[in-house]
């Protein structure tokens, strides 16, 4: 089978995660390769994602670096599995690569945190809502584009709502105020993510504009959890879309914003108290 010409982001991780396996070991690509009986421009193809790799080949490459680190090992070859294309394919060349790689983020992780300043969370904004946020943009988008995007995010909501992903989404004070589509949009967004805050797998907390300091990253941000630690990642929002951080310095960093935010986060009947206080008034 020739080499892909473009693998996937989570393929790029896969073979990221085995070439961090080979330089933990100290071994160079010629030397796994003469290990496992391969050509080295192979060994190449794998750590950039370019060619599929099989469970069997995943363990005999641990076992020849000496990876003990088993639950890792079986988390990579359950990645080395997966052949079929993800229902966010279709949309390839409508929108941006980059919302296609958060789709395929969010369908592969175990459970998902969210910090938001500036709006509703992707997976809890109504259509109208959703249309607002991306007809807002400097320049503005052809009308074509905001109605894919906005299809996609829709896409997105509803198959973590058929997964039941785990969700725990906590919201600045100010993007319950802050009034995409104007008024009757944002009473409609607000009563919704009420609904949402009573779902068994999503949790919803404010973070009000009275909480000593201001605890969580400036950007919007989503800890994707994975299988294991290991492989998990953060998505930062940017204003020129989205960054994608899985060093293990990093990924620590986030989890301790993460774990500031929810110290100074209202707890969940708080935050429902606050958000229909919020509603009511508009």
């Amino acid at each position: 089978m020739p080499p892909r010409r473009n693998p996937t982001r989570r393929q790029r991780r896969f073979g990221v995660e085995l070439r961090k396996i080979r330089e933990s070991a100290g071994l160079n690509a010629q030397q796994l390769s003469r290990a496992l009986g391969i050509d080295p421009t192979q060994v190449s193809q794998m750590e950039s994602g370019k060619v599929g790799v099989s469970p069997e080949r995943v363990r005999s490459l641990a076992a020849a670096c000496k990876c003990l680190n088993d639950p890792l090992v079986d988390a990579l070859a359950d990645m080395a599995q997966e052949r079929s294309k993800g229902w966010w394919e279709e949309y390839r060349g409508s929108i941006p690569d980059g919302f296609l790689e958060n789709a395929e983020l969010e369908k592969h992780s175990i459970e998902l945190l969210i910090w938001v300043t500036t709006h509703i969370p992707g997976p809890c904004q109504i259509l109208r809502y959703t249309l607002e946020v991306f007809g807002r943009l400097i320049p503005a988008l052809p009308r074509h584009e905001i109605d894919a995007r906005t299809a996609f995010r829709a896409q997105r909501r509803n198959d973590l709502r058929r997964d039941r992903k785990p969700i725990t989404a906590f919201i600045y004070e100010s993007a319950l105020l802050t009034r995409f589509g104007g008024d009757r949009v944002l009473k409609e967004q607000l009563e919704a993510l009420l609904e949402d805050s009573e779902l068994p797998w999503m949790t919803i907390r404010v973070v009000p504009f009275a909480t000593e300091t201001f605890p969580g990253a400036v950007e919007n941000l989503t800890y994707a959890v994975g299988p294991v630690p290991a492989l998990d990642t953060v998505e930062l929002e940017s204003s020129r879309g989205s960054i994608l951080f899985d060093a293990v310095s990093e990924l620590e960093a986030y989890r301790a914003i993460f774990n500031r935010t929810e110290r100074a986060a209202l707890g969940e009947k708080e935050s429902r108290d606050l958000i229909h206080k919020t509603a009511r008034e508009l």
